[in-house]
């Protein structure tokens, strides 16, 4: 193990300050632009986890390794006073979720190093040495989480494939479910995730739960007798998306009681109250809003022996994720995705109310409580990327440096914009101007609508912003209708009416900032990814202005998808089916049948095995704009799903933004 502590700091620091006063012309570098090569720079930091004593927060950490081109993730450590940092492992396969022993002297966490079949699950003690591997379960572990007593483990464990050979033979894929694709898997097939039970004296493990279902997020009553989970057990829960919570005995060939009978999504994680009476868990959408989960989210209480659930934050109307039980009982922990926002909230469990609690950072993204009432979170700013923070009686004080080389970046600077639509909605946004820019200078404006579109474009760090910004762009990130972070009214406000009323929130925007003297007309661009790559080609339709756009996993000709992608209860639900609602259809798919109506150059971009927005749409606009005469470009990454993973190709679409923007944004030619 390897330690960095405050003292290390101070060495350094003194060694910097003597090589100063030793130059006496030495001034600290000018800060240098953002490049795609600094991707491979970030560290991403997450699952934070406070030791039961408080002393420690355990955490991951993932950066970019080059040679094998893919992402890997570490365990770290560091003390509550952040005077200690000790790296946890060093293999190159990637570790995740640490979680404490119930007395703090050990870490489970998973990994498939060594050969291991999945993931299987590793434990370290927090005094030092080797970590050892305890399972070897045929399909992998997902999950873990230690019993209140420290002697059992619950874990999900994946069905293995039948046909476990080296060289497996291909056969044919047998289809007979209603969903039968998913983003990140393909083809579904009759294999899926159950708990299970491991003992730590005896190393074996138990099935809990069985069926042709998935069940995940299991979390052990005080006592060690029961497991809570979540689960699609009741009939044709796959045409509704329906979740439940359910409590099972925690021995082999129990049944499982299901304890929510509400019509949509229940969901994790699950906590129980310290006495052991009810489980907490957030409830989210009905069914009809299937596809705006990201904007609802209720923290609820549901009696461990079954009985009415009761929301405790349904007056807040925002999400509210995390659901976890205070160590003293009397308060259920989580996030408020808030405008622009995301902040902790404590929620009184005799549903009195809530209160926030107070933070410098506007947008936490993790945390992890201590019975200290203290918080560890991940938290980040417009110029800060993620790092570990503790949230407590003294205020916040930061724990971790793993992104300390943003400090020699020069940033642009973010502010909100308001503005109104044509009829006469408020929309809020994020306008980033390059570092250096001269006041009220007039500058070239990318729009960069964001993905969900139940998410929002919040008040952190983006690096793709920033490098869009670096070039001399100013970038706008509006939250048009459809948008969390304001209301669950807000958020469907665009149910069945696609590129409609967020078009216009859009365009309303654009008006307002050319109005204000701060975008040139005569040089704007527009581009996102998934959501927001569907937005960009309504946008090009219904808007000549835009110079130069970049669409990435988007779709405009809606007909295209049905049974080709994963949201065929989506359109079931939101749209009915299309040879009985053809009007309703054709409006969502405006752009593709008005792609005449289009003159902006696009790039169009995807992966090869996106099964969320399949490449599918971007090929058909990209065949249209072809056909047309419009200068375009297509761009398939093999093997990629709809978050593209392979770092070369994250820095492959970057550099090509930025190239695309630079060739049709450029400033005319005296």
């Amino acid at each position: 193990m390897r330690l960095w502590t405050t003292a290390t700091r101070a060495a350094w620091a003194a060694v910097a300050l003597s090589l100063c006063v030793a130059g006496t012309s030495a001034q600290a570098p000018a800060r240098r632009a953002l490049t795609v090569a600094d991707l491979n720079r970030v560290r991403a930091i997450n699952d934070p986890q406070r030791s039961p004593d408080g002393q420690w927060v355990a955490y991951t950490v993932s950066r970019v390794d080059t040679v094998k081109d893919r992402s890997d993730s570490d365990l770290w450590m560091t003390t509550w006073d952040g005077a200690t940092t000790v790296r946890l492992t060093y293999s190159d396969e990637n570790e995740s979720a640490p979680r404490w022993s119930p007395d703090g002297k050990r870490l489970a966490f998973l990994s498939s190093r060594q050969g291991a079949k999945g993931s299987q699950v590793w434990l370290l003690e927090r005094a030092g040495g080797e970590a050892e591997k305890i399972t070897d379960l045929k399909g992998g572990v997902s999950s873990v989480a230690w019993s209140p007593d420290g002697t059992r483990l619950a874990l999900v464990v994946n069905d293995p494939d039948p046909d476990s050979s080296a060289t497996p033979k291909p056969k044919p894929i047998v289809v007979d479910r209603y969903a039968f694709k998913r983003d990140g898997q393909g083809y579904l097939d009759k294999l899926h995730g159950h708990v299970w039970v491991f003992d730590l004296a005896t190393r074996k493990a138990q099935q809990i739960t069985t069926g042709d279902v998935d069940d995940e997020s299991p979390a052990w009553s005080p006592d060690g007798t029961r497991l809570a989970f979540i689960s699609a057990r009741e009939k044709d829960a796959e045409r509704t998306e329906n979740t439940d919570v359910y409590v099972v005995e925690a021995k082999a060939g129990a049944t499982p009681a299901r304890l929510t009978t509400f019509e949509g999504a229940d969901e994790g994680p699950l906590s129980w109250s310290p006495d052991g009476k009810y489980v907490a868990y957030r409830q989210a959408h009905e069914p009809k809003h299937t596809g705006y989960g990201g904007g609802f989210g209720t923290v609820a209480l549901v009696p461990a022996t079954g009985g009415p659930a009761t929301l405790l934050t349904q007056k807040l109307d925002r999400l509210v994720s995390g659901s976890r039980w205070s160590p003293a009982g009397a308060t259920i922990a989580g996030i408020v995705t808030d405008d622009q926002r995301q902040y902790l909230v404590r929620v009184r469990a005799d549903g009195s109310g809530w209160d926030r609690i107070a933070s410098t950072m506007p947008v936490v993204t993790a945390f992890s409580e201590g019975a200290d009432g203290g918080f560890a979170v991940i938290a980040t700013s417009p110029t800060q990327p993620a790092e570990l923070y503790a949230v407590d009686a003294q205020g916040t004080r930061r724990l971790t440096h793993v992104n300390a080389w943003i400090d020699s970046i020069a940033l642009s600077t973010a502010t909100v914009v308001t503005s109104r639509s044509d009829d006469g909605n408020e929309v809020h946004g994020i306008l980033r101007r390059p570092a250096g820019a001269a006041p009220g200078a007039r500058l070239p404006m990318i729009v960069r609508p964001h993905g969900g579109p139940a998410g929002q474009d919040a008040l952190q760090f983006d690096f793709e912003k920033e490098l869009l910004a670096a070039q001399g762009w100013a970038v706008l990130a509006p939250n048009y209708r459809g948008s969390n972070g304001r209301g669950g009214a807000y958020t469907v406000a665009i149910a069945g009416d696609w590129c409609d009323k967020e078009v216009r929130d859009i365009r309303g925007m654009v008006d307002q900032l050319i109005k204000d003297g701060v975008a040139d007309e005569s040089r704007l661009g527009v581009g996102g990814w998934s959501y927001g790559g569907i937005l960009t080609d309504c946008l090009i339709a219904a808007d000549p202005r835009f110079k130069a756009a970049t669409s990435g996993a988007g779709v405009s000709n809606v007909f295209g998808m049905y049974g080709h992608d994963q949201y065929i209860v989506q359109y079931d639900l939101e749209l009915g089916q299309p040879w009985k609602n053809v009007d309703k259809w054709m409006k969502v798919s405006n752009a593709f049948f008005h792609a005449d109506r289009i003159k902006t150059p696009t790039l169009f971009l995807g992966g090869s095995s996106d099964w969320n927005v399949p490449v599918l749409g971007g090929e058909q606009m990209y065949q249209a704009l072809k056909s047309l005469g419009i200068d375009t470009e297509l761009i398939v990454y093999p093997g990629e799903p709809h978050g593209i993973r392979r770092p070369s190709f994250q820095r492959d679409r970057l550099e090509r933004y930025v190239a695309w923007y630079r060739k049709y944004l450029a400033p005319p030619v005296p």
